[in-house]
């Protein structure tokens, strides 16, 4: 009778489980940063479920959170998000990484009207299809490149020429875009802009038109793989520009690990910094979260894990909010959020796009990636020295 009696109070008290769905890169070429989306994921997840879970109306509800692996690939990435809609019972998406992935996903979240935050897809294209279920804690991509300039021209001696290689995807091409644009608007001659194809293993012939040319500033638009072979043919072809920025993979902990000393000074714009200082809902603050991620993974966070809490943060607080599982109405409290986060401030325009936080850029200094743009943990260094 006793028994009877606890399982019947157990199961009063039980919590619901909320399942939430990403198809994010663990193999592929995108494994680094999908690697690194997924802890922030689950460092949001296990803080969320230690605090008693989401509380959404009069019930809490405990994350889980389904994982495919989409292998870099697009057209996976679209199959496993429609696998988690209609077989998986998935109504919320947590993003995958990468501009075409997200924009893969995109389309089928649409047509399901389920409802997609992500961290991991900078591409302004996806805001441009008129989807009204997809939402995105990046800055788009042309902003890499126009911090990065920004920064340069601010240095001394001022640069006068830059040369702009990009890999062709649709961020990569979007964030060399965002570089060309400001480069002319602030005065600088560009002296070569050129892509080269996705996957490619060996630009000599791009570094032959670099070192023909000799400028002052080398910006590389592309993934991980391509910063670090960036760096290694800048090397190779004793190209010593003053300043080199690289997207993505300078702030990725593995850059420093591929390329050793020869890491050192390269420039990277990023989404989030460990110098940013806001409050935060879930952890305090910007301190308390890279604390918290410390604690679990024995090192700093960098902006592809700060991405994927953030999405996931906003996520729980429209559901809150709305007090609802109803897709529709946790897309209206998006559209109304503007909340300040461990992140920056939340907050989305009517495309879906954040329009509300900045962007930071790193320089690699002493082995570590450190905020020198414009919110400042050190000095630039500038001049870059010639390779060793």
């Amino acid at each position: 009778m006793w028994l009877i009696f606890a399982l019947l109070i157990s199961l009063a008290f039980s919590q619901e489980v909320l399942k939430l769905g990403a198809a994010v890169s663990f193999t592929g070429k995108y494994a680094k940063e999908g690697e690194l989306l997924r802890r922030g994921y689950e460092l949001w997840k296990e803080t969320v479920n230690r605090r008693g879970g989401i509380k959404i109306g009069d019930k809490r509800y405990k994350v889980e959170i389904i994982y495919y692996d989409d292998q870099s690939d697009p057209k996976t990435t679209a199959k496993l998000v429609e696998k988690l809609i209609t077989q998986d019972g998935v109504r919320f998406i947590l993003g995958p990484y990468g501009s075409a992935q997200v924009f893969a996903a995109a389309g089928i979240v649409e047509k399901h009207k389920a409802l997609m935050v992500q961290g991991g897809g900078a591409s302004s294209k996806i805001y441009k299809q008129g989807y009204k279920y997809i939402f995105g804690v990046f800055n788009t991509a042309p902003d890499y490149g126009k911090n990065l300039i920004d920064l340069a021209v601010s240095l001394k001696p001022k640069p006068k020429t830059v040369a702009i290689i990009y890999e062709k995807d649709i961020f990569s091409e979007d964030a060399a875009r965002g570089a060309l644009e400001r480069a002319k608007e602030k005065g600088l001659k560009v002296v070569l802009f050129e892509s080269y194809p996705k996957g490619a293993q060996d630009l000599s012939s791009l570094m032959i038109k670099i070192r023909a040319k000799n400028p002052d500033i080398v910006i590389g638009a592309g993934h991980f793989r391509d910063s670090v072979l960036v760096v290694k043919q800048l090397k190779q072809f004793k190209i010593n520009p003053k300043f080199v920025g690289l997207t993505v993979g300078p702030p990725v902990p593995a850059f420093v690990k591929a390329l050793g000393k020869d890491a050192e000074y390269i420039f990277g714009p990023v989404q989030w910094s460990k110098a940013f200082n806001y409050k935060d809902p879930l952890f305090g603050d910007t301190k308390g979260y890279v604390e918290a991620y410390r604690k679990k993974y024995g090192e700093d966070p960098e902006y592809h894990s700060a991405g994927g809490t953030a999405a996931a943060l906003a996520l729980q607080i429209a559901l809150e909010r709305a007090g609802t599982l109803d897709v529709e109405k946790v897309r209206k409290e998006l559209l109304k959020m503007k909340v300040e986060t461990f992140y920056g401030v939340i907050g989305f325009d009517e495309t879906g796009k954040i329009v509300t936080k900045p962007m930071a850029v790193v320089q690699i200094q002493n082995g570590r990636p450190v905020t020198v743009y414009p919110f400042k943990e050190a000095e630039p260094v500038y001049p870059k020295p010639p390779w060793e």
